[in-house]
């Protein structure tokens, strides 16, 4: 019981660290001078450095769905439903958050690793002698650029999905290629794009918040690095999941959407 206790606490404890943090960005963000190049260089990583690894699961995933559901499908005469599927499918739960996943393993674990080896080498209390604060010089850049960047990168991931579902559909079920086109503009609706689109928002907030607050916390030099970015990765999958199961519920149940 004690050992219950304590958890919820240590997770309540580490809840409050993530909204200050969080409340100090926004402040951070809109306060000038704006660094312009620090916000360019980390959506760089983001978006342009990330497209290859989410454009390829992307695609496959999209062919693995249209793969998946051929079977069946076609014992019921309803292939040319396929990719009305597939569309709704990646638009509102699969290419958010498989390229939120992505952009956590890959870019999280990165500002983790970063932020922490400047903590231990003690460049972010040097940022401070010089009066330079560390949220606005190393979250907010961060912070911004993967709130901005991963839900372009998800519309990518949602056009080239769609690109992998119609390889299937056009060469493995016979579907021309103006009738999977046509199934998919009468399914889909800036609803279904728009709710994927919002959860990415905040995905990418996340990442940058768990891996910021954990790189700005490392302790015992490279081991504790080594552990904060094991942590962060694991620790924004779990955040993500959550997050996507609640906005999914409200989506669905509350707004109706």
């Amino acid at each position: 019981m004690f050992s219950v206790g304590k958890a919820l606490y240590h997770f309540v404890s580490y809840i409050g660290e993530l909204a200050i943090l969080f409340s100090q960005t926004l402040y951070w963000a809109v306060v000038p001078p704006m660094k312009g190049e620090r916000i360019l260089t980390q959506a760089k990583r983001v978006g342009p450095e990330s497209f290859f690894i989410a454009a390829l699961i992307a695609f496959f995933i999209g062919m693995i769905m249209a793969l998946q559901m051929a079977n069946q499908m076609v014992k019921l005469s309803a292939e040319i439903y396929i990719p009305s599927v597939v569309a709704i499918s990646l638009t509102r739960e699969l290419a958010p958050v498989l390229t939120s996943l992505i952009v956590a393993g890959r870019i999280g674990a990165g500002i983790t690793a970063e932020i922490g080896t400047m903590t231990v080498t003690e460049q972010v209390d040097a940022l401070k002698v010089f009066a330079v604060n560390p949220v606005k010089y190393l979250v907010v850049p961060r912070f911004l650029a993967l709130t901005v960047m991963l839900p372009l990168l998800t519309i990518f991931a949602d056009l080239i999905g769609m690109l992998g579902g119609f390889v299937i559909c056009i060469y493995k079920l016979g579907i021309s290629p103006a009738l999977y086109m046509t199934m998919i503009l009468e399914s889909l609706t800036v609803k279904d794009v728009m709710t994927g689109l919002i959860k990415t928002i905040c995905f990418g907030a996340i990442i940058a918040l768990v891996g910021c607050q954990q790189g700005l916390n490392v302790k015992a030099g490279a081991e504790g690095v080594g552990k904060a970015t094991t942590m962060s990765v694991v620790l924004s999958f779990i955040f993500i999941i959550i997050a996507d199961c609640l906005f999914t519920t409200m989506f669905y149940f509350i707004f109706q959407i």
